[in-house]
């Protein structure tokens, strides 16, 4: 049984506890913007004017610039594997595996100029992934859904793997890049690459 006192003392730590995850998914969402338009050469002070919090509560949470860079490579994974694992429970497969595979190419030119930008900086966005198997296979656990829904509906072809799939978004992401902003050449690349996932 809980008394007054103990509740009293309980409450102000789970606030601050509370406090400190809001502060931190600030950081979070702060550095991510931040490393996507400056690069990751930008400051870390720069990072806690955006999140509105003190140079203090980032070193707080990240007590390196490599920790916050890594957290936000992280971050990223995490994201398209829960947008994967939402889209796992949608109803209609095929629409469901292809709302992913545009989500993946829409997010491609903001993640290849962050590795690149990273390469530069002396942090390989591959070693971070290395460090983090779980966080790379929670990822491809949640496509291999997607996959597998959309081959048992009949519209992906059965002999495409996961390896194969991630290495094809991967490809598509990088050509969409290279393109640049013309639209209808993109839309024609997307559909070429899209046709080539269809069973002959």
């Amino acid at each position: 049984m809980t008394t007054g006192a103990q509740a009293d003392t309980a409450s102000p730590r789970t606030a601050q506890r509370a406090d400190a995850r809001r502060n931190r998914e600030r950081v979070l969402d702060a550095a991510d913007a931040v490393f996507s338009q400056i690069g990751p050469t930008a400051s870390t002070e720069e990072v806690a004017r955006r999140a509105g919090v003190s140079i203090g509560t980032v070193f707080r949470h990240f007590p390196t610039k490599e920790a916050l860079i890594e957290a936000v490579v992280l971050g990223r994974l995490e994201q398209l594997t829960a947008e994967a694992r939402e889209l796992g429970d949608a109803g209609d497969a095929d629409t469901a595996f292809m709302a992913f595979f545009h989500r993946w190419i829409e997010l491609s030119a903001t993640k290849h100029q962050f590795a690149r930008a990273l390469a530069h900086s002396g942090t390989d966005v591959q070693e971070v992934r290395s460090a983090h198997p779980d966080v790379v296979q929670e990822l491809h656990d949640a496509i291999a859904v997607l996959l597998a829904r959309a081959q048992h509906a009949g519209s992906i072809r059965r002999d495409l793997t996961v390896s194969d799939l991630v290495a094809l978004m991967v490809g598509a992401s990088r050509a969409h890049e290279h393109i640049g902003p013309n639209s209808e050449q993109r839309a024609h690349l997307l559909s070429v690459t899209i046709d080539g996932l269809r069973p002959r």
